[in-house]
């Protein structure tokens, strides 16, 4: 069975993944500059070229119970993306991220003759260890975006290159608020306060009044705190608008996407644990990382955590230098005294120097180290 050379097929099912297929597109390019692009992918893949067979937001689900409300659909789009590769072989299929859905497609193509890489790690070294053993069995190559996965799939004898993160690159060592400010038309003497509830709309079903009740909290104890809240996508915007119908009284921003211009406006970010977080760290803004589950999905992934950290900043330092506050800890009280202090800023500036380090070790050329991986994995 020979491959269409021309062919590289990509799987991205949020925002994030979309961000970073772009950035890989724009490498390959150098190396294949008459390659296609398709399969899924959201407008920042789809700006490179890539033709996207299915909307990217139809994949954006959360948690284990909740994509079982989408189930059929989600398994006819999966379906799909398996026969169309099989019949007709793409050069790499390249899952970006949203392992549960890309891995079982790189599975199935894998054993059809079909090169898989797999982009940014799974959890797996945090919870769920036991997907190495498929992740063996599926992927020819694993790309990372920080150095202790690296390690963790070298010990298990995965193929693997650490590429760094792409946003490492894009986002300025030194940002500039004061632009930021004016560019949002904010007030440059009055403190912001960025919140980020997340980019699905079940995440932002779960956080997003949280967050408004918390920010209406903050904003009784500092006087003149203005709030921005990027919405990811236009089905969030909407979502969001909705939710603050109820919070007029508030001194609230909502923006679409613009979320690195809000947190480069910001002085502290409440935020959704994910990329974003960071997001905010490259920004050197403080944080407060927050999540909930539903409780039958928080129930049944409790148990199989294998780490003391959630947040990419305080899993980089080894230490929690961020405050995590996930699930029950997630309260009212408690979100809100710690949102009060990182907008302490006398307090920061030894935070601001451990982010602006970690900043320095993740800023890597992502496209071309992962192009080039890719590349030679072709060639081998």
């Amino acid at each position: 069975m020979s491959s269409n050379s021309l062919v590289f097929a990509m799987v991205a099912g949020e925002t994030s993944g979309d961000l970073l297929g772009a950035d890989l597109i724009r490498g390959l390019k150098k190396i294949y500059p008459e390659a296609v692009f398709e399969g899924i992918g959201g407008p920042k893949m789809q700006a490179e070229g890539f033709n996207s067979l299915f909307s990217m937001e139809r994949l954006s689900v959360m948690g284990l119970i909740e994509p079982l409300k989408r189930l059929p659909e989600l398994l006819g789009i999966r379906r799909t993306i398996i026969n169309r590769y099989k019949k007709s072989p793409p050069l790499v299929f390249v899952g970006i991220d949203s392992p549960d859905f890309n891995t079982h497609i790189e599975l199935k193509l894998h054993r059809a003759g079909v090169k898989t890489v797999h982009y940014v790690s799974p959890s797996v070294w945090a919870w769920r260890q036991g997907r190495i053993k498929v992740i063996k069995k599926a992927v020819d190559l694993m790309l990372t975006l920080l150095p202790f996965e690296a390690e963790f799939y070298r010990e298990r004898e995965v193929p693997v290159r650490f590429v760094g993160h792409p946003l490492a690159r894009q986002v300025p060592m030194q940002p500039n608020q004061l632009a930021a400010k004016k560019e949002l038309e904010l007030i440059s003497d009055k403190p912001v306060l960025c919140l980020m509830p997340g980019s699905r709309s079940g995440e932002v079903a779960l956080l997003a009044e949280l967050f408004l009740a918390v920010a209406e909290q903050v904003s009784n104890s500092i006087s003149g705190l203005q709030l921005v809240i990027p919405a990811a996508s236009d089905a969030r915007y909407d979502q969001l608008e909705a939710i603050l119908s109820s919070y007029k009284h508030l001194n609230i921003k909502l923006l679409r996407q613009q979320s690195h211009l809000a947190m480069e406006s910001s002085d502290a970010v409440l935020l959704a644990s994910g990329t974003t977080a960071l997001e905010a760290m490259l920004f050197k803004k403080p944080m407060v990382v927050s999540y909930r589950l539903g409780v039958i999905t928080h129930a049944l992934v409790s148990p199989f955590i294998k780490t003391p950290f959630v947040s990419i900043p305080n899993l980089l330092a080894g230490e929690m230098l961020v405050p995590e506050l996930i699930q029950a800890d997630a309260t009212l009280e408690a979100l809100t005294a710690a949102v009060i202090e990182a907008l302490d800023t006398d307090k920061n500036q030894s935070l601001v120097e451990q982010f602006d380090r970690m900043h320095k070790l993740l800023d890597m050329d992502s496209a071309t180290i992962g192009a080039d991986a890719i590349h030679e994995l072709l060639s081998s």
